[in-house]
């Protein structure tokens, strides 16, 4: 559920435009080449049932590096280095590896450092005020291609407040976004994964597909 969710957030872009959201993302996106943050997320099922609750840190560098870790209720991190991107489980001993493609370089968190790049691939809506934020509403331009119905990013005077996606099924997803830090400092190894003793890493390694049992 987690893969699926982060996958859907990364599929997502948002257009650049001069008005109240958009006029928002560019004051929170000028002059920066990171940005390291909280998040809550929430899954809700298409009778808004709560499925699944979680929440971690998410910390992204220009051009195309991110850490998105989850803590609570079950840890599990996903690493983009810039040329793979890598999945831990921990409760499964499992590291899954993938070449990183464009689905993360033009992703939400790309935006955050770019938007003026990412301007093709939905129509985006100034969709108002509600619960204090200003709000865009994106429509995939391809539908058949996208892995969500629709969205909406939700901007306070701290930046990025919200994101909501809604699948084909009705399923939605609500990520909560608190105490943004603009250009931090980041650890030498922050956008660096080695994968953990005794862990199998499954996936694209090096050009096919492998298994590898680390030893203990």
């Amino acid at each position: 559920m987690r893969r699926l969710i982060v996958l859907l957030i990364l599929a997502l872009v948002v257009p650049a435009a001069e008005a109240a959201a958009r006029q928002r993302l560019h004051a929170f996106t000028a002059a920066i080449d990171g940005l390291a943050g909280e998040f809550r997320q929430s899954v809700y099922g298409p009778q808004d049932e709560v499925i699944e609750e979680s929440g971690g840190a998410v910390s992204l560098k220009a051009p195309r590096q991110f850490r998105w870790e989850y803590r609570a209720p079950y840890p599990s991190l996903i690493v983009a280095d810039g040329d793979h991107v890598w999945i831990y489980e921990p409760d499964m001993q499992q590291v899954t590896v993938r070449r990183q493609g464009l689905e993360e370089q033009d992703s939400p968190l790309a935006v955050l450092l770019d938007p003026d790049e990412l301007d093709r691939q939905f129509r985006v809506e100034e969709a108002g005020v509600s619960d204090g934020l200003e709000w865009l509403a994106l429509t995939p331009r391809k539908p058949d291609e996208a892995p969500f119905a629709r969205a909406r990013l939700g901007f306070d005077a701290g930046g990025l407040a919200r994101m909501e996606l809604v699948d084909a099924l009705g399923q939605r997803t609500v990520m909560t976004f608190s105490g943004w830090r603009r250009n931090p400092r980041f650890p030498a190894d922050a956008f660096v994964f080695t994968p953990p003793e005794g862990v199998d890493v499954v996936g694209e390694v090096g050009l096919s597909a492998e298994v590898i049992p680390l030893a203990e």
